[in-house]
């Protein structure tokens, strides 16, 4: 007895491992060799190439495209018509399955809606992509960063409040009250 929703229109190769609770939605494919963790949402015309791996509590929104190389945590949030690539230098008539590279995007970081991250760079813990941002580079945990490229443009919590550092390189999550400590542009949460 299945243990998870699949939509009629949604198309689901075999050979795909599918948590507890998920829901994939109108559309969308799951290709064979990948693993969805349980309670993950998969929303409209979603795309998951061979072998990606996507953590518990994953929320996929709309249109988005995750590419083989692709590994996600826990809790992350991919917003809609966000894309992964995995090849530096495509060229159609050149194939490069070979060369696919990968990116880890880190238990409860966010990428906002239309973002794009250029593969082989990771994306951090509880970082937050903002919307529209080109990634070409690795992002550290807990940073914030926007634009083309992307660039850091502070600190985020887990709840995803900016961080505001004191004189003591302390800063307190004004909804969770957890502590962050920032050292080197390298922050941790400390209670």
């Amino acid at each position: 007895m299945e243990n998870f929703f699949i939509h009629d229109t949604a198309v689901v190769d075999e050979g795909c491992e599918i948590g507890e609770g998920t829901k994939i939605w109108h559309f969308s494919h799951i290709m064979s060799k990948s693993k969805i963790g349980p309670s993950c949402n998969i929303g409209q015309n979603v795309v998951i190439s061979p072998g990606v791996v996507l953590g518990a509590n994953v929320k996929v929104q709309n249109n988005v495209s995750i590419y083989t190389g692709v590994i996600c945590g826990d809790d992350v949030f991919l917003g809609p018509s966000m894309v992964f690539t995995n090849v530096i230098n495509p060229r159609s008539f050149i194939n490069r399955q070979h060369q696919f590279a990968h990116t880890y995007v880190g238990k409860g970081a966010s990428i906002g809606a239309n973002a794009t991250i250029v593969c082989g760079h990771d994306i951090g813990e509880y970082a937050f992509i903002g919307a529209g941002a080109v990634v070409t580079k690795a992002v550290p945990r807990y940073a914030l960063v926007v634009g083309n490229p992307a660039r850091l443009l502070g600190w985020v919590s887990e709840y995803g409040h900016r961080l505001i550092f004191d004189k003591d390189s302390i800063a307190v999550c004004p909804e969770s009250q957890q502590v962050y400590h920032i050292v080197d542009q390298n922050v941790s949460r400390i209670k």
